[in-house]
């Protein structure tokens, strides 16, 4: 059994039942390269300050380096009963090497080391989600650049509302995800601040160098309070939070691709090798892709709360408790990296079908541009709404559409009507129409598919 590098106070062994409850190694193993990346900054800075000598400096970094090889090589073993990664590197730096190992968790404790090793994983993970998610955002252009013309029915409440650009619906979902990339570009100040030299929770009153130690890891600022430093996980917190966030756009997306796929919309089509069949229907073409990544959103929202419940009612400092933020946080980075990544390479297979006349028959979705053809006639808004209204009313009733009426039966209604008033029903003259900024119409859209183009560096 190793020896517990804290054990000098005690006089019994740790229960076994204590030590495999208790280790985090297991997991926080993977925050092994942060951990020496580090430590050898730490040493630096110890023999720059003349705590330890440059000869002992050179064999810690030495002695941490060749662990870093052998840790990437898969040959290094991490034991249990050394707790965490910390102690691990540690314990087998100061075997390695011998007494100078023994120097190096000088003027640091596992407190501000686990929040280090923490914000440097993080840094990192951080700007490869953003990667991703304009992977995603490519894919997604690709799309609807190649069917930038097919006009599909826009929803509220899951019913036919107006018809849009298939290209226009596409583009929402590429702001909402450039959205996720802009709160994650914004946390990252906040995670790239030093921890290190906070030590327990009340610094230290050797000579050390701080700035130093942040200037060889890139860091942008120094914590300014030694106890936030060491209890501080908002900056978890707030990645698990825009990782939910991402999670429930990845989840309307997939919502969305599951329902079009449908027999009943028969919208898209899905190329198979991102589908799965039925162990008993054999003309079964199963969304699963889309329906996992819409379940993992579950998981995301429960890493949030979870600690999110786990440092509710802690007293500052560092409490054990806080180990608990480590394997909700390697899951959502998991969960969203591997999600980004298999939805843009479905994206990148999805097939937009031809879109006849039929899918607009009978849901007057052009009901607003008629209302608005009055107001531009003069009629005020809300008498246009209510004209429109009981023609709807009165057409629905009888299985006609409005554009079916004669010019003499749409007087009846309004005067204002003219014989350019059927013209207002064609479903591409809607579209056409939404010339507001922002709005769906061709040109609007060929604007914004250009200007995405330049900003993702598409070749769309």
């Amino acid at each position: 059994m190793a020896k517990k590098l804290w054990s000098g106070r005690y006089s019994k062994a740790t229960d076994s039942m204590v030590d495999r409850y208790s280790e985090s190694v297991s997991f926080d193993c993977r925050l092994a390269p942060y951990d020496i990346a580090g430590s050898v900054a730490h040493a630096k800075m110890l023999a720059k300050c003349g705590i330890i000598s440059s000869q002992e400096k050179d064999q810690i970094v030495r002695g941490l380096r060749e662990i870093l090889k052998e840790i990437e090589a898969g040959t290094f073993v991490f034991d249990p009963a050394l707790e965490d990664v910390h102690m691990n590197v540690e314990g087998a730096l100061t075997k390695r090497i011998g007494p100078a190992g023994e120097k190096l968790h000088t003027a640091r404790s596992r407190n501000d080391q686990v929040a280090l090793d923490t914000r440097l994983y993080l840094r990192e993970q951080v700007a490869v989600i953003i990667g991703l998610i304009a992977e995603l955002q490519k894919a997604m252009l690709k799309l609807a650049e190649k069917h930038k013309g097919s006009i599909i029915p826009g929803y509220t409440h899951m019913q036919h509302a107006q018809p849009v650009l298939f290209a226009h619906h596409m583009l929402a979902y590429i702001e909402m995800f450039e959205r996720d990339k802009a709160r994650l570009t914004e946390s990252l100040p906040r995670i790239n601040v030093l921890p290190l030299g906070s030590c327990a929770l009340a610094g230290t009153g050797l000579p050390i160098d701080r700035q130093a130690v942040a200037k060889e890891l890139g860091f942008a600022a120094v914590s300014r309070n030694s106890m936030d430093a060491v209890a501080d996980r908002d900056f978890v917190l707030e990645f698990l939070g825009s990782a939910a966030i991402i999670g429930m756009h990845l989840s309307r997306l997939s919502e969305e691709l599951i329902l079009w796929a449908g027999t009943e919309f028969k919208m898209i089509d899905i190329d198979e090798s991102f589908c799965t069949g039925s162990s008993i229907m054999p003309q079964k073409k199963n969304p699963d892709v889309a329906e996992l990544t819409r379940g993992k959103t579950g998981r995301l929202y429960g890493n949030l709360v979870s600690v999110l419940v786990m440092m509710k009612g802690l007293p500052l400092a560092y409490n054990r408790d806080m180990q608990e933020d480590k394997e909700p946080l390697f899951d959502s980075v998991d969960t969203v990296a591997g999600a980004l990544s298999v939805m843009a390479a479905m994206v990148a297979h999805v097939e937009v079908k031809e879109h006849k006349r039929i899918r607009f028959d009978g849901d007057f979705s052009y009901a607003t541009d008629l209302a608005e053809y009055l107001v531009a006639k003069g009629v005020p808004f809300r008498k246009a709404h209510a004209i429109v209204g009981r023609l709807v009313g009165d057409c629905a009733g009888k299985a006609v559409e409005i554009y079916h009426l004669d010019l003499q039966t749409l007087k009846s209604y309004a005067p204002e009507f003219e014989k350019d008033v059927h013209a207002i029903c064609d479903i591409d003259s809607c579209v056409r129409a939404k010339k507001s900024f922002g709005g769906t119409a061709p040109a609007n859209v060929e604007k914004e598919l250009r200007a995405w183009k330049t900003k993702l560096g598409s070749k769309a």
